[in-house]
Protein backbone atom coordinates (compact mmCIF):
# COMPACT_ATOMS: atom_id res chain seq x y z
CA UNK A 1 0.00 0.00 0.00
CA UNK A 2 2.86 2.34 0.54
CA UNK A 3 3.79 2.42 -3.09
CA UNK A 4 0.62 4.40 -3.96
CA UNK A 5 1.34 7.26 -1.62
CA UNK A 6 2.10 10.67 -3.13
CA UNK A 7 5.23 12.59 -2.38
CA UNK A 8 4.65 15.47 -0.07
CA UNK A 9 7.32 17.81 -1.42
CA UNK A 10 6.23 21.38 -2.08
CA UNK A 11 8.44 21.86 -5.16
CA UNK A 12 6.69 22.98 -8.34
CA UNK A 13 7.93 21.27 -11.50
CA UNK A 14 9.94 23.46 -13.94
CA UNK A 15 8.18 24.94 -16.95
CA UNK A 16 9.13 23.20 -20.15
CA UNK A 17 10.76 25.52 -22.70
CA UNK A 18 10.89 22.95 -25.49
CA UNK A 19 8.15 24.68 -27.52
CA UNK A 20 9.57 28.20 -27.06
CA UNK A 21 11.61 28.24 -30.34
CA UNK A 22 8.51 27.13 -32.25
CA UNK A 23 6.49 30.01 -30.80
CA UNK A 24 9.25 32.53 -31.55
CA UNK A 25 9.54 31.43 -35.18
CA UNK A 26 5.78 31.41 -35.59
CA UNK A 27 5.64 35.04 -34.40
CA UNK A 28 8.58 35.94 -36.62
CA UNK A 29 6.90 34.53 -39.72
CA UNK A 30 3.63 36.23 -38.83
CA UNK A 31 5.25 39.66 -38.61
CA UNK A 32 7.28 39.07 -41.77
CA UNK A 33 4.14 38.34 -43.77
CA UNK A 34 1.82 40.89 -42.14
CA UNK A 35 4.18 43.87 -42.22
CA UNK A 36 4.48 46.14 -45.23
CA UNK A 37 7.46 48.31 -45.97
CA UNK A 38 7.01 52.05 -46.17
CA UNK A 39 7.21 53.25 -49.77
CA UNK A 40 8.52 56.73 -49.27
CA UNK A 41 9.19 59.30 -46.59
CA UNK A 42 6.78 62.18 -47.10
CA UNK A 43 8.63 65.50 -46.99
CA UNK A 44 5.62 67.67 -47.82
CA UNK A 45 2.32 68.40 -46.14
CA UNK A 46 -0.41 66.22 -47.54
CA UNK A 47 -3.90 67.12 -46.31
CA UNK A 48 -6.03 65.58 -49.00
CA UNK A 49 -9.24 67.29 -50.14
CA UNK A 50 -12.59 65.60 -49.57
CA UNK A 51 -14.87 64.23 -52.27
CA UNK A 52 -18.27 62.59 -52.08
CA UNK A 53 -18.05 60.51 -55.26
CA UNK A 54 -14.96 58.32 -55.12
CA UNK A 55 -13.81 55.02 -56.53
CA UNK A 56 -11.12 52.72 -55.25
CA UNK A 57 -8.04 51.71 -57.24
CA UNK A 58 -7.79 47.93 -57.20
CA UNK A 59 -4.35 47.33 -58.71
CA UNK A 60 -2.04 49.54 -56.67
CA UNK A 61 1.09 47.99 -58.16
CA UNK A 62 0.28 49.87 -61.41
CA UNK A 63 0.23 53.26 -59.68
CA UNK A 64 3.00 55.86 -59.53
CA UNK A 65 2.48 58.56 -56.95
CA UNK A 66 3.16 62.27 -57.45
CA UNK A 67 2.97 64.31 -54.25
CA UNK A 68 2.56 68.09 -54.16
CA UNK A 69 2.39 70.50 -51.26
CA UNK A 70 4.34 72.81 -49.00
CA UNK A 71 7.41 71.31 -47.27
CA UNK A 72 6.88 70.07 -43.71
CA UNK A 73 8.32 72.22 -40.90
CA UNK A 74 11.31 69.90 -40.41
CA UNK A 75 12.19 70.42 -44.11
CA UNK A 76 11.99 74.21 -43.93
CA UNK A 77 15.28 74.52 -45.83
CA UNK A 78 13.34 73.64 -49.01
CA UNK A 79 11.45 76.93 -48.86
CA UNK A 80 7.83 77.83 -48.23
CA UNK A 81 6.42 77.51 -51.76
CA UNK A 82 4.67 74.46 -53.20
CA UNK A 83 6.97 71.55 -54.10
CA UNK A 84 6.69 68.25 -55.96
CA UNK A 85 7.90 65.00 -54.44
CA UNK A 86 8.61 61.99 -56.64
CA UNK A 87 9.42 58.86 -54.62
CA UNK A 88 11.82 60.03 -51.89
CA UNK A 89 13.12 63.29 -53.32
CA UNK A 90 11.89 66.78 -53.94
CA UNK A 91 11.79 67.39 -57.68
CA UNK A 92 10.89 70.00 -60.23
CA UNK A 93 8.30 69.83 -62.98
CA UNK A 94 11.06 69.03 -65.49
CA UNK A 95 11.93 65.82 -63.57
CA UNK A 96 8.48 64.31 -64.15
CA UNK A 97 9.34 63.16 -67.66
CA UNK A 98 12.33 61.09 -66.49
CA UNK A 99 10.32 59.81 -63.51
CA UNK A 100 7.58 58.41 -65.76
CA UNK A 101 10.11 56.87 -68.15
CA UNK A 102 11.89 55.20 -65.22
CA UNK A 103 8.61 53.88 -63.81
CA UNK A 104 7.67 52.44 -67.20
CA UNK A 105 11.08 50.80 -67.57
CA UNK A 106 10.64 49.00 -64.24
CA UNK A 107 7.50 47.26 -65.50
CA UNK A 108 6.73 44.87 -68.34
CA UNK A 109 5.79 46.43 -71.65
CA UNK A 110 2.38 44.74 -71.33
CA UNK A 111 1.74 46.48 -67.99
CA UNK A 112 2.44 49.99 -69.31
CA UNK A 113 -1.17 50.40 -70.47
CA UNK A 114 -2.35 49.94 -66.85
CA UNK A 115 0.12 52.44 -65.35
CA UNK A 116 -1.71 55.31 -63.64
CA UNK A 117 -0.28 58.57 -62.33
CA UNK A 118 -1.92 59.29 -58.98
CA UNK A 119 -1.83 62.83 -57.60
CA UNK A 120 -1.67 63.09 -53.83
CA UNK A 121 -1.98 66.85 -53.65
CA UNK A 122 -2.42 69.02 -50.56
CA UNK A 123 -5.73 70.88 -50.63
CA UNK A 124 -3.98 74.28 -50.49
CA UNK A 125 -1.70 73.77 -53.53
CA UNK A 126 -2.16 76.27 -56.32
CA UNK A 127 -3.80 74.87 -59.44
CA UNK A 128 -1.04 76.23 -61.70
CA UNK A 129 1.42 73.64 -60.33
CA UNK A 130 -1.04 70.82 -60.97
CA UNK A 131 -1.59 72.10 -64.51
CA UNK A 132 2.20 72.12 -65.09
CA UNK A 133 2.41 68.53 -63.86
CA UNK A 134 -0.45 67.46 -66.14
CA UNK A 135 1.22 69.19 -69.11
CA UNK A 136 4.46 67.27 -68.50
CA UNK A 137 2.51 64.02 -68.23
CA UNK A 138 0.84 64.73 -71.58
CA UNK A 139 4.23 65.32 -73.20
CA UNK A 140 5.36 61.85 -72.15
CA UNK A 141 1.95 60.39 -73.12
CA UNK A 142 0.93 59.42 -69.59
CA UNK A 143 -2.79 60.02 -69.96
CA UNK A 144 -4.19 57.87 -67.13
CA UNK A 145 -4.40 60.24 -64.17
CA UNK A 146 -6.04 59.79 -60.78
CA UNK A 147 -6.65 62.30 -57.98
CA UNK A 148 -6.41 60.80 -54.49
CA UNK A 149 -8.95 62.21 -52.02
CA UNK A 150 -10.56 61.41 -48.70
CA UNK A 151 -14.19 60.36 -48.53
CA UNK A 152 -16.45 63.12 -47.24
CA UNK A 153 -18.42 66.25 -48.04
CA UNK A 154 -16.23 68.64 -50.07
CA UNK A 155 -18.07 71.69 -48.70
CA UNK A 156 -17.18 70.93 -45.07
CA UNK A 157 -13.84 71.83 -43.59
Amino acid sequence: MSKFKKKKSGAIPAISTASLPDIVFMLLFFFMTATTMKDSDLMIENRLPKADQTAKLHKKNYVMYIYAGKPKPNYASLGASDRIQLNDKISSVADIRSFVITERAERNSEDEKYLTASFKVDKDVRMGLIQDIKTELRKVEQLKVNYTTNQGNPLEK
